[in-house]
């Protein structure tokens, strides 16, 4: 059972996605575990077959809990390799050669059904079979397109009349305030806290979003929010005291960039899941992924890693009209950059006062690590980058 951040000590198994004998690679998804932030999809980090499970559905278990036992891709070849040097048996004497006349071919029945094995989880299959539903008339939401648990249940509540308590799936909201109370109480209790604003013309973002949007559909363009992430990537490495985590009394510097983007859900609650090596990637990548993020944590579908790796957030309650933000830092991250609303005021622009386009970015930084001079530099560059948008 992994840790999916500092306040999480347990965890729910609500279905398992592979089964024994499965071959698994790293990064695949195996597992789906309910916490107080939702159903999170647990990735595995090992090569291998799986063995047997050691923990049923419905268990919940602290984290560190072995779920699982998986033979190593090593044991696997070698269990392979000991089959195949088995000696072969003495072969038999030669028997007359008789030669009989040539049988009909018998018809091949089409094999499309076995070639093209329907995708789905382990649970959704007994969960399907136990309420006669076809596997394929549901359309998979998994991995793949793999058929989960949740698409079969979605697919019974249309043929069976709707329960009266309705529960969004996967996600508990009051669990979830619970857990982001009990992480902000911490942060504000451990963190020695500062704040910084600054102030960015951001006229030339604007412009360059206008040019390269241009003839591009709704779901393809660029928002100012792609910029903003990129920027702070960007600058975070050149400022790595931003970047990383205040464990065990020290502060350790990540390696990786990956910014934890934060995302408001309907009804209440919030999760900040990361965007793996943001500095590395194109600004439509990082659109891409920022999109993809937004669907599933509102659907309630969030990868473990993508919940355990942030090492620092980046905030905004621009679209709500907010224009400044003080964030509360996440910890054992030291960091978090809030952007606002943008809003047209008057600037000095070669020496005239002219009309631009203001956002306002502030920084919460963790005195153990940083001072207000190093978070000025930081943001500053961040300003900076945004000046530049052709470059980011």
């Amino acid at each position: 059972m992994p840790s999916l951040g500092a306040d999480m000590e347990a965890g729910t198994l609500v279905e398992w996605m592979v089964k024994p004998g499965d071959r698994v690679k790293r990064g695949d998804i195996v597992a789906v575990v309910e916490t107080q932030k939702g159903a999170i999809e647990i990735e595995i980090f090992e090569t291998g077959q799986v063995e047997r499970m050691l923990v049923d559905t419905g268990t919940k278990v602290p984290v560190g809990t072995p779920l699982a036992r998986i033979r190593s891709e090593q044991e696997v070849e070698a269990g392979l390799a000991a089959v195949l040097q088995v000696p072969a048996p003495a072969p038999l004497a030669a028997a007359p050669r008789v030669i009989l006349p040539a049988a009909p071919r018998p018809q091949v029945a089409a094999v499309s059904a076995v070639a093209g094995r329907i995708r789905a989880s382990p649970a959704a299959r007994r969960l399907a079979s136990a309420r006669g539903i076809d596997l394929g008339a549901i359309i998979g939401s998994g991995p793949l397109g793999a058929i989960v648990l949740v698409d079969v249940e979605r697919s019974s509540a249309v043929i069976t009349p709707p329960v009266e308590k309705k529960r969004s799936i996967g996600l508990d909201l009051n669990a979830m305030r619970t857990a982001i109370a009990a992480a902000m109480a911490r942060s504000k209790r451990e963190i020695p806290h500062y704040y910084l604003e600054h102030q960015v013309d951001v006229m030339g973002c604007e412009e360059f979003l206008s040019r390269v949007n241009a003839g591009r559909p709704p779901d393809n363009r660029l928002l100012m929010g792609a910029l903003a992430v990129k920027a702070v990537a960007a600058a975070t490495r050149r400022f790595a005291a931003f970047n990383g985590f205040y464990q065990d009394g020290q502060f350790k510097p990540s390696p990786d960039i990956h910014v934890g983007v934060a995302i408001a859900i309907r009804g209440g609650g919030l999760a900040a899941p990361a965007i793996h090596d943001s500095d590395q990637l194109t600004l439509d990548e990082l659109m891409a992924r920022m999109r993809d993020l937004v669907q599933r944590v509102r659907a309630g579908r969030i990868r473990g890693s993508e919940m355990a790796d942030p090492t620092i957030t980046v905030s905004s309650l621009g679209e709500r009209g907010v224009e400044v933000l003080y964030g509360i830092i996440y910890p054992p991250q030291v960091a978090i950059v809030g952007f606002g609303k943008v809003v047209v005021r008057p600037w000095i622009v070669d020496s005239s006062v002219v009309p631009r386009s203001i956002v306002t970015i502030t920084l919460a930084g963790d005195h153990r690590v940083s001072d207000g001079h190093a978070g000025a530099l930081f943001l500053a560059e961040i300003g900076k980058l945004l000046q530049e948008p052709d470059k980011l």
